[in-house]
C-alpha cells in the first residue's frame, strides 16, 4: 500500500495535501505535480511511502531540478513508484545504457543472423554477443544498491539533518513534518 503527500511552503507556513499518483508515470510528471502545488515557486516536498518497505522525498524549488532521497533503493526498485525516483543520474548510470543494449539485440534475428549474413560472420557475432553478456554479468553497475540513496541534505535547511534523515524508518512522514513544523497540517490530510 502506498501513501503520497504534498507539503507546499507558503508565507503562512506549510500546506499539506494527500495526492493521487495514478497519472504519474515519470519523474517529470511528479515534478510538474509538485510545481502545480507551489505557491510563488516556493519549496514543495513530495513524500511517497510504501508501507514498511521504503519512502522517498522529492524536493522541488521553483524551476530547479528536483532533489531526491530514497530510504531503501533496492526496495524502491521493486516498486512502480520507486522506479520513477530511481533515475539513471541518481543511480550513477550512463543515461540510455539500457537502450543501447536493446538496440543491439534488435539487430539480430531470432536465428542469430541478419539477412544475408554468412556463417563466419554469425560465428563472430556470437562471440561478441557472448563477450558482452559475460561482461554485463561481471559488471554490477546496473545493480541497485541496498539502503539509502540520493541527496542526504534534501531537508537539512528545513530542520532535518542528514543524520536524522538516515535514521528514519517507519512513519517517517510524521517525523519529517515535525521537523518542518507542519505536523498539524499534515494530520488534517492523513
Amino acid at each position: 500500500m502506498y501513501f503520497a503527500a504534498l507539503l507546499a511552503r507558503t508565507e503562512d507556513g506549510w500546506e499539506a495535501s494527500d495526492t493521487e499518483l495514478d497519472d504519474v508515470e515519470t519523474l517529470s510528471d511528479l515534478t510538474d505535480l509538485a510545481r502545480e502545488a507551489s505557491v510563488d515557486e516556493d519549496t514543495v516536498l513530495v513524500y511517497i511511502e510504501q508501507e514498511d518497505a521504503w519512502f522517498g522525498v522529492i524536493r522541488v524549488d521553483g524551476e530547479e531540478d528536483p532533489r531526491i532521497y530514497v530510504s531503501d533503493a533496492s526496495a524502491a526498485a521493486r516498486s512502480s513508484y520507486g522506479e520513477i525516483l530511481l533515475t539513471d543520474e541518481l543511480l550513477g548510470r550512463e543515461p540510455g545504457a539500457e537502450d543501447e543494449i536493446a538496440a543491439l539485440e534488435e539487430l539480430v534475428d531470432l536465428d542469430g543472423t541478419e539477412d544475408g549474413e554468412t556463417e563466419e560472420l554469425r560465428s563472430d557475432a556470437d562471440s561478441v554477443a557472448a563477450a558482452v553478456t559475460e561482461s554485463d554479468l561481471d559488471d554490477d553497475s546496473d545493480a541497485v544498491p541496498a539502503g539509502p540513496l540520493g541527496d542526504l541534505g534534501v531537508l537539512a535547511d528545513l530542520g532535518l539533518s542528514e543524520k536524522d534523515l538516515l535514521t528514519l524508518r517507519t512513519d517517517a512522514l510524521v517525523e519529517i513534518a515535525d521537523a518542518l513544523g507542519a505536523a498539524e497540517v499534515l494530520e488534517a490530510v492523513r
